[in-house]
């Protein structure tokens, strides 16, 4: 349920039902660990999903090189996209 006032000073409020309890648990954890109260490690979840939201997504290759760009890597890591993948041949 989403409540919002007229007011543009109030907020939003947002009741989630039927949470399983794993998952509120694993909440709380992630909140304690955190140093966050379980609504506000929430409010961050969410926030987070929707800023990602709408933004393409590098390739896993693009992302391997832009991880190691920085440590001299400059060949090409190819898109693997729909081809099987087979383990190296490594010396025994």
């Amino acid at each position: 349920m989403i409540s919002k006032r007229s007011n543009p000073d109030t907020l939003a409020q947002l009741i989630v039902r039927q949470l399983d309890d794993d998952l509120k648990a694993r909440l709380k954890r992630r909140a304690a660990r955190h140093g966050l109260s379980m609504e506000e490690a929430a409010r961050r979840i969410l926030r987070q999903a929707l800023e990602d939201e709408g933004t393409p997504r590098a390739g896993l290759g693009s992302r391997i090189a832009a991880r190691f760009a920085r440590t001299g890597l400059d060949a090409p890591v190819p898109e693997l996209r729909g081809q099987r993948v087979s383990p190296p041949d490594l010396p025994r």
